[in-house]
């Protein structure tokens, strides 16, 4: 259940829900839009399908302030790049990712931005403030940070099974406020 003013077509496209997600009513998802069963979108947060598409996976969180958008197809780039993430992603506050491709079981660190045709893989830690530039691959496996972001070091065992509690630990949260909305 969410706010119908969060939830806002766009050129006849309505963003279409899974089941228990929530979606706050100060944040905005907009046009061509999908988000997977359990996902959240926080306060002041901005997921805009307007020129093309966004495909977010199961138990994934777009927290306060982030935004979410794509990249419209142009002379400059026939395609354009619609911005996909996989299942259990976390992505921290005032995160951008903007048309890239984010696989399954990733942490977006607070303020990190993600940028256009970037792919990163499954199994991934973004630390809080890195930047991926523009077309970069981030292997799985990996902790990345810095401007530009570069491999730091492996990711550790504790970490890797911090992926599946952060995303059920938001499920968890977001069914608390979909509880109180009756």
């Amino acid at each position: 259940m969410s706010d119908s003013t969060a939830i806002r077509p766009w050129k006849g496209v309505t963003p279409q829900l899974g089941e228990r997600v929530y979606i706050d009513p100060a944040g905005v998802v907009l046009g061509d839009v999908v988000l997977g069963d359990d996902s959240s979108v926080w306060p002041m947060a901005v997921v805009r399908g307007d020129m093309h598409r966004i495909r977010i996976g199961a138990r994934v969180s777009v927290q306060d302030g982030s935004v979410l958008h794509i990249t419209h197809a142009s002379d400059f780039n026939p395609d354009g790049f619609p911005l996909t993430i996989g299942d259990d992603v976390t992505i921290g506050h005032k995160a951008i990712l903007h048309g890239a491709t984010l696989g399954s079981r990733i942490l977006v660190g607070m303020g990190a931005i993600v940028m256009d045709g970037a792919v990163v893989e499954d199994e991934v830690i973004i630390a809080a403030g890195a930047v991926v530039t523009p077309g970069k691959h981030l292997a799985g496996g990996h902790v990345y940070a810095g401007n530009p972001a570069k491999a730091l070091r492996p990711i550790k065992d504790k970490e890797r099974a911090f992926f599946p509690y952060t995303a059920g630990n938001y499920v968890k949260l977001k069914d608390e406020y979909l509880a109180a909305r009756g």
